[in-house]
């Protein structure tokens, strides 16, 4: 597959960046409207703070409650019912200072072998 030259991969940060958040918006666990006011304040704040991480939306986990959903990846951090000002809180400690906002931690499931 080509992608056009706008598009590819050497014009993304995929190299650059240092985590990976998954965002889950619903339908099931969350109200859809609040998931997409959500997901644009993420988008906006990894922006201007200048955070060196992709994220990728999904309109399932398949939990289907407690939501939304944001997993960090390689950490393997699962945190739910994030609002905006949960984020903001994950986005000061854990993505630009590195600690895991602990009493919010769901799941910890790293798919990166400490080997590695």
């Amino acid at each position: 597959m080509t992608l056009p030259k706008s598009q590819s991969l050497a014009n993304l940060p995929i190299a650059q960046a240092k985590r990976h958040l998954f965002v889950c918006l619903g339908p099931d666990c969350a109200d859809l409207s609040t998931s997409q006011s959500l997901w644009i304040q993420i988008k906006q704040r990894l922006k201007e703070t200048e955070v060196l991480a992709l994220r990728t939306k999904a309109n399932c986990f398949r939990i289907c409650t407690g939501g939304p959903w944001i997993v960090v990846y390689p950490d393997g951090i699962w945190y739910g019912e994030v609002t905006p000002e949960r984020f903001e809180r994950i986005l000061q400690e854990h993505l630009i200072h590195g600690k895991p906002v602990a009493e919010w931690i769901v799941l910890k499931n790293s798919l990166c072998p400490s080997h590695i």
